[in-house]
This record gives structure tokens, sequence and C-alpha cells, in this order.
């Protein structure tokens, strides 16, 4: 059953989602990335109740790479960062979900076929050009928000090496998001749409610091098995940090 604070916050995002589509179109003839994506993601942060902190300076220019903790991820780092996003291609399957990713200029990958790595590389080069600014979860799915899942190194391919545009090679930066009370609001084993409506049922907000870490660089840009031991590394000391759990590994 829906409590009614998750009813209430369900119909403002349907509004916000009906004003945003609106203005989407109505931009959608000018140059450059459409700025109501972000706008949107981060408007659906706030209405269901999410309060964020910033701790270093978010990038105008970059690949993120983050842990993958809620479905809260994706609005706060748009909130944040403007970002847009890597996806594995199963989401093509939901074509309402689809279609806003689409809107947001997702990047879809097809994670089980090794010979399309080019053609992902080309995909990630074209989106960086427009977005400036994507985030990949490297550990493939989420996690308790405790602890840091193995970092899959196959899912660096793309990046290996980082892509360029008129600049030079784009940054690769790491980034923590770091929730106050992460195994609670994590999606863990519990199913998509009932941790949805348990996070927007919530009395208390859901607080999460956004931790954007020095870019890697020398030896640890060296392929893609060094940028995952470097992600790694970086993540697990700042869940540390926090006061968190680490059981870091590499796949």
């Amino acid at each position: 059953m829906v409590s009614w604070r998750a009813g209430l916050r369900l119909v403002a995002m349907a509004i916000w989602l009906v004003g945003c589509v609106t203005a989407y179109y109505l931009v959608a003839i000018l140059p450059g990335r459409n700025p109501v994506p972000p706008v949107f993601l981060a408007g659906i942060a706030f209405i269901a109740g999410v309060e964020i902190e910033v701790r270093g300076t978010p990038p105008r220019r970059a690949m993120l790479l983050a842990n993958h903790v809620s479905w809260m991820d994706i609005p706060v780092l748009a909130a944040t960062a403007r970002s847009a996003f890597v996806a594995h291609d199963g989401l093509q399957g939901h074509p309402i979900l689809k279609r806003l990713c689409e809107m947001n200029r997702t990047v879809f990958i097809a994670r089980s076929r090794r010979h399309t790595v080019a053609d992902q590389v080309a995909q990630l080069r074209e989106a960086l050009e427009v977005n400036h600014v994507l985030t990949l979860f490297p550990e493939g799915t989420t996690g308790t928000g405790d602890c840091l899942l193995p970092v899959k190194s196959s899912l660096l391919s793309a990046i290996d090496p980082p892509p360029e545009d008129h600049d030079g090679p784009v940054p690769i930066v790491p980034v923590l998001l770091a929730y106050e009370d992460a195994p609670d609001v994590a999606w863990g084993d519990q199913p998509g749409p009932e941790n949805f409506i348990a996070i927007l049922s919530r009395r208390e907000p859901v607080r999460v610091t956004v931790h954007f870490l020095p870019p890697l660089a020398g030896e640890e840009l060296a392929g893609r098995k060094a940028m995952a031991a470097a992600i790694t590394a970086h993540l697990s000391d700042g869940l540390n940090a926090a006061g968190l759990s680490k059981t870091p590994a590499l796949a």
C-alpha cells in the first residue's frame, strides 16, 4: 500500500514530468545539449526528499566513475554535475524508461559483446562532445552503500585509453556517493518499485554527500585494469573516511 506521503510525491513528480517534457520540446530546436533533463532529474531528487552536500569541485568536462547505491544516484549526479549516463542496453526494453534516458542523451552499451567496444568508444566520444560530463558505474550493479562491490575492469574498455575531444584527453574522475543511511536507502536485494516507494514514504530526508575526487593521473591511466585498481583504492579510501566499511575487489 502506498503511503500518503509517497502518494503526494508521486503526484508532484507526475506534474513535474509533464512540465519538463513540455519545456524539453519547446527548447529542442536550440543547438547543443537540451538543458531540461538535468533540471528535471534535480527536481526529482528534491521532490523525493534528497538533501545533497557536495565536497570537491564538480567538473565541467569529465568521465565520472562512481559507486552505485540507488536509483537516486542518477538525479543526484545530474543535479550536482549535470551529468548524462552510460547504461546497459537492457534498459532499451522499457519504452518509457528508454525515452527518458534518450532525452538525457544516455549512452547504451552492450556489456556482453566485446566486439562492440570500438562502437562504444565512438558513442562515448560523441556523447562527451555534447554532454561534457558522463557517468559510468563500474561496479555494474547497485550495492548496499556501506561497501564497494568489485569494480569490473571490463566495463572500462570503452575508456581505455581515455576518450579525447578538442581539448585533449577527457579527465577520468572518481566520485564517491556517501549516503548517511546507506543500508536503509540502498537498492540491495529489494525490488526496484518497492525501493522507490519506500524512499518516497520516508519522513526523514535522504542525506547524501557527493565527493568529487582528483582525476586519475600517471600510471593510474595505464590500461583498464590500472584504472579499476585506482578507482577501487580511491573509493574505498573515501568509504573509510566516511566511516563506512570497505570490501573492494577487482573483477
